[in-house]
């Protein structure tokens, strides 16, 4: 049975948390939605704080995963990110944006990469 986009998604989103969480970074928020944005994964690496973006795919058939970060999405994820920043109250000593792309073969193969400070 085919996993559906949205099951596909969760999956994704567990990885990049369990290999985030490896790396010793804290998970602060999982999901965030505000109006017609949304925050994948907000977490904090040391001082810095993060928000991440994940991208699972089956393949990379259409590309790497991490290709679907459009300006567009970026300038989402910013507003995201403020919008965020003034319903939290966090100390950090800086912001990143970050992207972890997921090629998920199946239940026991997949390939993560983690792209740190997208422009």
């Amino acid at each position: 049975m085919q996993l559906t986009n949205i099951e596909l998604g969760k999956i994704g989103e567990d990885l990049a948390c369990n290999y985030l969480g490896d790396l010793g970074f804290e998970i602060l928020d999982r999901n965030w939605r505000s109006a017609r944005v949304e925050l994948d994964i907000v977490a904090k690496d040391h001082g810095t704080l993060v928000f991440c973006e994940v991208k699972t795919r089956r393949s990379s058939r259409y590309g790497h995963p991490s290709e679907a970060i459009t300006l567009v999405k970026l300038a989402h994820l910013r507003t995201a990110a403020l919008l965020w920043l003034g319903t939290h109250r966090t100390r950090f000593s800086g912001i990143r944006f970050d992207v972890i792309s997921i090629l998920y073969l199946d239940e026991n193969s997949s390939q993560i990469s983690h792209i740190k400070g997208l422009d």
